[in-house]
């Protein structure tokens, strides 16, 4: 067996999370955390020989694990500890960096169905119709508005959105998903006539070097970043009077939600949504539960 090298195997186990497993960068980055920190627990607990990552044992895990819960994370939070720890262990005992994983046994705590916050059509429209075209960056938020509900996308796919990707007059765009995978997604007229306008503002600005290609810039030329959208959507969500907890990622579930009560087929939905597994989408049929159970009792031949 190996000696493992903290310096180095981090940054390794991620070159494997990336290049075999095509995890997105934000998948990696959190299970590298994790992977930090349940080190850093290795290392208070005992600074001896036989301290490193490679002699741990499923007590050890199972200990570290009770504590997190004991901290108060929720059990959702414990889920994406555990499977990045089995990433991790599955990794090191490929590379036979370990004779044993440790985390062979452990298992997952069950957790109640995620059911998204969804927006009504009307609280969409409140927020895209709220937004003030006459300040500077007015027609630029109105644009990302209207793309992240027109085309349900990601916050990193909205960011990194180019102009290139853009096929406005065929009323497509093309998205770099989650492990760099593409798909083309329709988009509507009025998101269509907001990125014009847009663009007719963007002319004026100054482009950083390196951001010429991208569609949303920040006041200095450069790319938005993911907290930027954050902040601007509560704070629009704020100016139009809707208290439900938003955030970027609501107008994704708002566009799947409404899709899918609009009779869409779920497998479009998948696609356009970029999810490997209908199982993901189907958690937009939630809201859609009342008019499927009034259908199946109606077809149903026991009235």
């Amino acid at each position: 067996m190996k000696r493992v090298n903290r310096n180095n195997f981090v940054a390794d186990f991620c070159s494997y999370l990336r290049l075999e497993r095509s995890l997105a960068a934000n998948t990696i980055s959190s299970y590298s955390s994790d992977i930090e920190k349940f080190i850093d627990y290795l290392e208070r607990e005992d600074s001896g020989a036989n301290s490193g990552v490679e002699y741990v044992t499923s007590e050890i895990i199972s200990k570290y694990l009770s504590k997190n819960l004991e901290s108060g994370i929720s059990k959702r939070s414990q889920a994406r500890l555990i499977s990045s720890l089995k990433a991790f262990y599955k990794y090191l005992e490929m590379e036979s960096l370990v004779s044993k994983n440790p985390t062979e046994l452990t298992d997952a705590p069950k957790i109640k169905p995620y059911l998204p916050v969804v927006m009504s059509v009307a609280e969409v429209e409140n927020i895209i119709n709220s937004v003030d075209l006459s300040i500077e960056e007015g027609h630029r938020n109105k644009a990302i508005f209207e793309v992240l509900y027109s085309c349900g996308l990601r916050v990193t796919e909205l960011v990194n959105l180019k102009i290139s990707d853009l096929f406005t007059k065929e009323l497509f765009i093309r998205v770099i998903g989650k492990g760099s995978k593409q798909r083309l997604v329709p988009i509507g007229e009025p998101a269509v006539e907001a990125l014009s306008l847009y663009f007719e503002k963007r002319k004026h600005i100054k482009v950083k070097k390196g951001c010429e290609d991208i569609v949303f810039l920040n006041r200095r030329g450069g790319k938005l970043s993911r907290e930027m959208i954050f902040i601007l959507v509560r704070k629009q969500a704020a100016a139009a009077g809707v208290t439900k907890e938003i955030s970027p990622h609501t107008f994704r579930h708002s566009f799947a939600t409404h899709l899918v009560e609009n009779g869409a087929d779920l497998r479009v939905v998948q696609e356009m949504l970029g999810h490997e597994s209908i199982l993901t989408t189907e958690i937009y049929t939630h809201v859609n539960s009342e008019k499927w159970r009034e259908s199946i009792l109606k077809a149903h031949p026991r009235k």
